[in-house]
């Protein structure tokens, strides 16, 4: 029996243009924030339910599953607002942007969840927390000073399963599949 290629995937939604324009100004900020390695702001996006390492036959029975959660989901207008960090305690490890979810899409995020343990994969035993990663901090640091951040709305109609291939600058994300909010083509 060979072992099969494992592809480390995730579940998110896409960012449009605009909203990537406004994180990489935020971004532009903590630039020289020691320690803190920021994310390319073509990378950033919303994570729903991260895979970790997977197989394909798990991520062909997951696409389905995925595709009917998102036709239950309608499009919708989520507000990107406030930064923080991870964990709220101690050195923090993340820098985020927050994103505040109506309450449908924290529903079609359950379902990713059950989606994926039916699929095959371990349940996730973190509780979802919308947000938008900036930055990971590689050292420890200080807590650093955080003002007031509000991007207003962005419009999000598409859930990605998405591959990431990690690199020595940032992991790259390619779609695997697109499925429509709504079921809209």
């Amino acid at each position: 029996m060979t072992d099969e290629p494992k592809l480390r995937a995730f579940v998110a939604f896409e960012l449009d243009e605009r909203l990537r324009a406004a994180i990489a100004a935020i971004q532009d900020r903590f630039r020289a924030l020691a320690g803190l390695r920021l994310v390319r702001p073509e990378g950033v996006h919303l994570t729903l339910r991260f895979l970790g390492w997977s197989t394909r036959p798990q991520l062909e029975t997951l696409a389905p599953r995925l595709a009917a959660a998102a036709s239950a989901c309608a499009p919708f207008e989520a507000s990107v607002c406030g930064l923080g960090t991870f964990p709220e305690r101690g050195a923090p490890r993340v820098l985020w942007l927050g994103v505040a979810l109506p309450p449908a899409v924290l529903e079609l995020q359950r379902s990713c969840e059950r989606a994926a343990r039916d699929a095959g994969f371990e349940a996730e035993e973190r509780a979802f927390a919308p947000h938008l990663t900036l930055g990971r901090f590689r050292e420890r640091v200080p807590r650093p000073r955080l003002d007031a951040v509000d991007l207003g709305t962005t419009r999000i109609d598409t859930l990605v399963l998405f591959r990431s291939v990690p690199q020595r600058d940032g992991s790259v994300y390619t779609p695997l599949v697109r499925m429509a909010l709504g079921g809209a083509a």
